[in-house]
């Protein structure tokens, strides 16, 4: 193994900045890296594997999980363009205000680190991320992993569906979240991860959220809450696994069914955890649900 994939692959992480070996091999592509605070892991022949994370957090919430697969992937994690150590200064309100938007971001990253087909693996409204990237590029995703993910949070009376949310519940979460971003973080996060017997989890939600840039936050908030992305789940053409935990106030169990039935051949694993961020509550368990789907990649 070459030496600096052996590093990385023992789990030093490989930073993108605008200076060094990186620049000097990927050119003018280093920018577009550079926007979404790159970390690369694992042997550089390893067949690749995207993490993405969900609404307000960054890269770190995959950090229990990830070295599971440094050993054998090339992995690829990233902040949304807006968060965690992304440059605030690419966000673009009209390039980012729709799901598209970060799908784009995504693909671009992909063919700006010279990746093959990519397998993402996506946390909450990331997953319907990957959807679109899977859809705008076939030929550039490999398979996908949606963790926790919903199509749609509010409930549609007029063909049964149910995403959760009432069309004044989510009123309400943009309103606060409109109104007082600092109190609405301290009050949303702790109910997200669903677990009140291990409040630092609740508390480190908290950070992340806090630390948003409030006019990007509540922009993304209408992005994620308010989508419709059910038409795309008939067009994704990859292998597809659905995770959902056993109890997730945020998208519940119908909902990930739903999700599996309308995606062609997906199959959906069943975590035995409560909340929606298995990857920081139940890391363990999230590994051994991903393994197998991904040991053909």
């Amino acid at each position: 193994m070459h030496a600096s994939a052996a590093a990385t692959a023992r789990g030093s992480p490989t930073k993108t900045t605008r200076s060094g070996g990186f620049a000097d091999r990927y050119g003018a592509s280093v920018d577009i890296v550079a926007r979404s605070n790159v970390t690369l892991l694992g042997p550089e022949d390893g067949p690749p594997l995207v993490f993405a994370h969900g609404f307000g957090c960054d890269q770190t919430m995959w950090r229990h999980v990830v070295p599971a697969f440094t050993d054998r992937f090339r992995v690829v994690l990233y902040d949304l363009v807006g968060f965690g150590g992304s440059d605030l200064s690419a966000f673009d309100d009209e390039r980012h205000g729709s799901l598209q938007g970060y799908a784009d971001d995504l693909l671009e990253l992909c063919r700006a680190l010279e990746l093959g087909p990519v397998s993402i693996v996506g946390h909450s409204v990331s997953a319907m991320i990957g959807v679109r990237a899977a859809i705008t590029s076939p030929d550039a995703v490999a398979r996908l992993v949606l963790v926790c993910p919903s199509p749609r949070y509010v409930d549609d009376d007029e063909d049964g569906y149910v995403g959760g949310f009432s069309p004044a519940d989510i009123d309400d979460l943009i309103g606060s979240l409109d109104a007082n971003h600092l109190g609405w973080a301290q009050a949303m996060a702790p109910v997200i991860v669903g677990r009140p017997d291990r409040p630092e989890l609740g508390q480190e939600l908290t950070e992340l959220f806090c630390r948003m840039d409030p006019k990007i936050a509540r922009s993304f908030a209408r992005v994620t809450f308010l989508s419709d992305s059910r038409d795309d789940l008939p067009l994704v053409t990859v292998p597809t696994l659905v995770l959902q935990s056993r109890e997730d106030v945020i998208a519940q169990m119908a909902v990930g069914t739903y999700v599996r039935d309308r995606i062609p051949g997906a199959s959906m694993t069943v975590l035995d955890t409560v909340g929606h961020c298995p990857n920081l509550s139940a890391p363990e368990e999230t590994i051994r649900a991903m393994q197998p789907f991904l040991a053909s990649a």
